[in-house]
């Protein structure tokens, strides 16, 4: 057997390794846990429209003031409503890019969050 592989490759203890590759894993499944658990809001309309959204992309709530709300105009609560909600999905989008960054470098990897 060529050197080195005994006690692991090129001198590297693989079961070291590989227990700190579980260790970062476990740590990577807890931070997306708790991504569930933060919210962030987005707004439309001067904060007419509000919506509340967890670190996951789950919308919570959305809150409308009574004086936006025109019978008249639905098109424009509608239009509002998509607004603070994908506002809100895009602070959320961020903050779990910012959290899992920790764990990536900064790199992008499709299907982590």
């Amino acid at each position: 057997m060529p050197k080195g592989f005994g006690g692991g490759f090129g001198g590297i203890d693989m079961n070291k390794m590989m227990k700190q590759v579980q260790k970062v894993q476990e740590e990577m499944l807890k931070a997306q846990e708790e991504l569930g658990n933060k919210t962030v809001e987005g707004s439309a309309g001067g904060g007419a429209v509000r919506a509340v959204v967890t670190g996951k992309q789950e919308l919570k709530s959305v809150v409308i003031q009574p004086e936006v709300v025109d019978p008249e105009d639905i098109e424009l609560l509608q239009d509002l409503i998509v607004a603070a909600v994908n506002d809100a999905l895009k602070k959320s989008q961020e903050m779990a890019a910012a959290e899992m960054s920790r764990f990536t470098g900064g790199l992008k990897v499709p299907g982590l969050f």
